[in-house]
This record gives structure tokens, sequence and C-alpha cells, in this order.
């Protein structure tokens, strides 16, 4: 007698969203990109659907100020620039998504107008490819200016913009709908945050294809263990059939930099660069394996172990 083994179905399926738009969806980037669409628990592709590979996106810092120095070295000059910098990532560190961060717009560091940091949006645009989310600088009052002026200058481009919170969302939502963006919803390690954050936008008119949610991914000695629950447990929410929860999820897992074990020099504990490199990859491949349909990394040598760790999830495709 065989041995069939025993699998188990969802109810539920999490929603596929698309970022970027090529010449055909009225964009200009080379490709449009799909998350989500499975219904199952990540990588179980024996008993489920995954039709869309995890995305690996690569960030992008428009200020030299919160780039710790292990990685000007270790990337070497061109961090100095951010279009140079998009152009690497792209052409060759292997970015699947470029998300540009504009902090030198807030109004306590550098103050930076709107209109260069929409000019660098579109010198980024216009020097690469693939599809592009953009993040604001924290700062509610500069980010709503900066967010419609960079709407509106890259519209058809279906970028994602970022960060809707509960107590700032409206304008950069309306900055979003107002060309056929999308929005990242972000909530604090809260799984009933999370679904309000969504009904939040829903309510207001965004539409649910058009929504990532980041749950906020803390890094390995950071509280990992903790995100990788919440992640699990939205993911298991959405699968068991709540509609709200059934958006695709977004992990930063460029916070792994921040962690002082991972950056601090120290003879015992080996190379900080390398030791930084691997703190990423593992904060990457949980927030993956507890169910991201993106992560977002810094160091190319980082996406590149990570990217082999994927490829053997996947069973090789």
């Amino acid at each position: 007698m065989a041995f069939e083994v025993p699998k188990e179905k969802f109810q539920g399926r999490i929603r596929e969203v698309a970022i970027g738009a090529t010449k055909e969806q009225g964009g200009t980037r080379s490709v449009r990109l799909v998350l989500g669409g499975s219904n199952g628990l990540p990588f179980h592709r024996f008993e489920s659907e995954m039709p869309h590979k995890p995305l690996v996106a690569m960030d992008v810092v428009d200020t030299m100020r919160v780039v710790p120095d292990q990685l000007v070295s270790s990337m070497g000059p061109v961090v100095k620039d951010p279009v140079e910098w998009a152009r690497k990532c792209e052409s060759e560190w292997g970015a699947d998504v470029l998300l540009l961060r504009l902090l030198s717009a807030n109004p306590d560091e550098e103050n930076r107008p709107v209109e260069e940091c929409v000019s660098l949006v579109q010198k980024v645009l216009k020097s690469v490819s693939l599809p592009l989310i953009v993040y604001g600088c924290g700062s509610e009052e500069k980010d709503a200016k900066l967010m419609e002026a960079v709407s509106n200058a890259a519209k058809g481009e279906k970028l994602f913009l970022g960060q809707a919170e509960e107590k700032a969302y409206k304008s950069i939502t309306a900055a979003a709908m107002a060309n056929g963006h999308g929005i990242v919803a972000f909530s604090n390690l809260d799984i009933n945050l999370a679904k309000q954050m969504n009904i939040l936008l829903l309510d207001f008119g965004m539409k649910p294809e058009n929504i990532i949610m980041d749950p906020l991914m803390a890094a390995l000695g950071m509280g990992l263990e903790y995100s990788y629950s919440v992640i699990e447990r939205l993911r298991q929410s959405a699968l068991s059939g709540d509609p709200v929860l059934q958006m695709p999820m977004l992990c930063d897992c460029s916070c792994a930099w921040t962690v002082p074990d991972a950056v601090e020099e120290s003879l015992d504990k080996g190379r900080s660069e390398l030791r930084g490199q691997n703190w990423e990859k593992i904060t990457a491949y949980s927030a993956l394996v507890a169910g991201a349909d993106m992560v977002v990394m810094r160091h190319p040598k980082a996406v590149a172990g990570l990217k082999d760790a994927l490829a053997d999830l996947m069973g090789g495709v």
C-alpha cells in the first residue's frame, strides 16, 4: 500500500500585488514584478501553490549620515552617489527591486528641499529600469509635500510609496492614489495594528492590490524571534481566510547593520564587515521562512548569499 503524504489545505490565498510598470502598462520599467499569490505556508510547494518567488530589494540612501563605515569601505565610494549606487544594484549586485530612501529631506537633519529630492528620484528612474519603492524622511509634514511631488514626477511608473502609519497615512495614501501608485503600510510588531492599517487604507479608497504590509522586522539579537512570530501569525491568519490580512509582506532587513554586535570592531568576534553580512543574511532568511514576500537588504554579498539560500528553498527554481 503506497504511503500518501498528508497535505494541509487553507481556504485563503495571499493577494497578488504588482510593482513597476513596463511600456505596455504606461511606464518605463523593464519588468513588472508580482508578489504574493501563495495559498500555503512559505516554501511548502509540495502541498500548495507558490507562483512567485520572493523578491530581494536593495536599498539606496541619499545621505551618508546613516551608512556604517563598514559598508562604505566594503561597497566602495559608489555609495556616496545614490544614482551610481542604484545602477550598481541593478547591473552587478542582483537586486530585483530598488528602495530609495530620501532621508536627507528631514528638517531635523539636512533639510534638503523637496525639489532636490524629486530630481534625485527622476535621475534614478532614468538611470535604472527596475521597479522602485520610495520612502520619505520620517517627518510627517515634510513627507506630505515630498510624496505628493514624487508621485506626480513618477506618474505611470507604479511606484510604492512609504511608509503609511496609523497616525500618518492620509497624505501619503492620497499621493499614491492620485497617480496609480501603491503604498507600504507599516505596523509596529502588532497583528491588530497591521489589520487596522489595512482597514484604514481600504476605507480611504486604496485598492487592496496596491497595498504591501511592513510588520517591522527586528534583526538578529534585537527581537528577531518576536518579529518572526508576528509575521508567521499574520500569514496564518491570512491563509485561514481573513481577507484584510491577505496582502503580501515586505521586511526591511537592512536593520541588521544597526546592531552593535554585528558591526562593532572586536578581535574576538572576527571581521565586522563579514559579521555584518552574515547578520543581514540570517535576518533576511528568517523573514522569508516566516512568510515575507519581499526582503530589503543592503550589502551585495549578503544578497548573493541569500539568493543561493532562496534557490535551495525553491527547489532549484
